[in-house]
């Protein structure tokens, strides 16, 4: 049964990818149910052909292994006319996807028994990948959630992409708000923002934070839509939290002035 669904997966993954003539496709977050060197090669390489084909590259979620090692990453890969790229996210969840306090909260692991639930972390310093003529900054699922991580790879990056696993919230408000969350990261940063998901909410989101384009929620569908690359620097590319926390802190400073006055005036 395991094997069936891993083929179905599979498959269904491929013929969606050969309907699209895009310059840039983008899979979701862990797309196929196998390991990275578990994937047959000819089954990767009809991904290379095709990207190829329309003169581009393609983005697949796999688990990335690191042979002797044992360590294991949630990864994004690339095939196409660049040279082959990978992503490792590095911001993990907690509990869901590594076990923090690990001699304290080991036990957590048996008890739960959630497969790769102790993924290894990425480098916070990777750079944009080179995608289709484009920089690309990726980030993997509630990653986008940390706009001061994302601007790490900007003012490089032209595009935004983020892939996401949204099944966990089922029909609720998590994948719409994990959208709204997209729409403000592309908003700060003045980049388009590409989602891919596996259930929800797939949109094509401009520089303004508006959503273009969209794919209904537990629909298998292939979103295509022309996207425009931006360079320069928005002020929260250039200054991140602070310029927020420093307004917050003035406010508590003139909030704190009658205090103080009020203080001089009794003493």
């Amino acid at each position: 049964m395991e094997s069936r669904a891993c083929f179905h997966t599979m498959d269904t993954y491929a013929k969606l990818t050969h309907t699209s003539n895009s310059r840039l496709i983008i899979a979701p977050e862990i797309s196929l149910p196998l390991a990275r060197g578990e994937v047959p090669t000819n089954y990767l390489a009809q991904f290379s052909t095709h990207a190829k084909r329309n003169n581009g590259d393609i983005l697949i979620g796999m688990v990335e292994t690191s042979i002797g090692s044992g360590e294991y990453y949630n990864s994004m890969f690339s095939f196409g006319i660049s040279s082959e790229q990978v992503y490792r996210k590095h911001h993990l969840l907690p509990f869901g996807e590594f076990i923090p306090l690990k001699p304290v909260f080991g036990w957590i692991i048996n008890v739960l028994r959630i497969p790769l639930s102790d993924f290894s972390r990425g480098g916070f310093d990777q750079r944009p990948m080179n995608l289709a003529g484009q920089s690309v900054a990726v980030n993997i699922c509630y990653e986008d959630v940390f706009g001061e991580e994302l601007i790490s790879q900007l003012p490089q990056a032209t595009l935004l992409a983020n892939v996401s696993n949204d099944a966990w919230f089922g029909r609720s408000i998590g994948p719409y708000q994990h959208l709204q969350i997209s729409q403000m990261r592309a908003l700060e940063t003045g980049r388009y923002m590409l989602r891919a998901t596996n259930t929800g909410v797939s949109a094509i989101i401009n520089e303004r934070g508006v959503v273009l384009q969209k794919a209904e929620v537990f629909t298998t569908t292939v979103l295509n839509g022309m996207v425009q690359g931006y360079t320069g620097a928005t002020p929260y590319v250039r200054f991140g939290n602070s310029l927020v926390l420093g307004f917050i802190g003035l406010l508590l400073l003139i909030c704190l002035l009658p205090i103080f006055r009020g203080t001089r005036k009794t003493l």
